[in-house]
């Protein structure tokens, strides 16, 4: 039986191989300013539910009652979803 021919592969060439490359977009970083605020959210919403509880739930926002721990909560979780675009 006869064997089939094969295709010639193509070659590229420097300047396509050059351009590939060039063509390929850098990873970037966060900017600077990222990890403080991911770090203070997460460290504000920790300091926000301590003190509701040391103060017998008096404290940070009185008329808020039992919703400071929501927003201590939200706090902490707003720096926790940054984590995950953290590079």
């Amino acid at each position: 039986m006869p064997e089939s021919k094969g295709r010639k592969k193509k070659v590229a060439h420097r300047d396509e191989v050059t351009s590939r490359q060039a063509a390929k977009p850098k990873p970037t970083g966060n900017p600077p300013w990222f990890v403080p605020v991911m770090l203070t959210l997460m460290i504000l919403g920790l300091l926000w539910i301590v003190t509701f509880y040391i103060t017998s739930q008096r404290f940070p926002v009185p008329q808020w009652g039992r919703w400071n721990l929501g927003a201590g909560f939200a706090l902490m979780m707003a720096g926790f979803l940054m984590t995950t675009r953290w590079r």
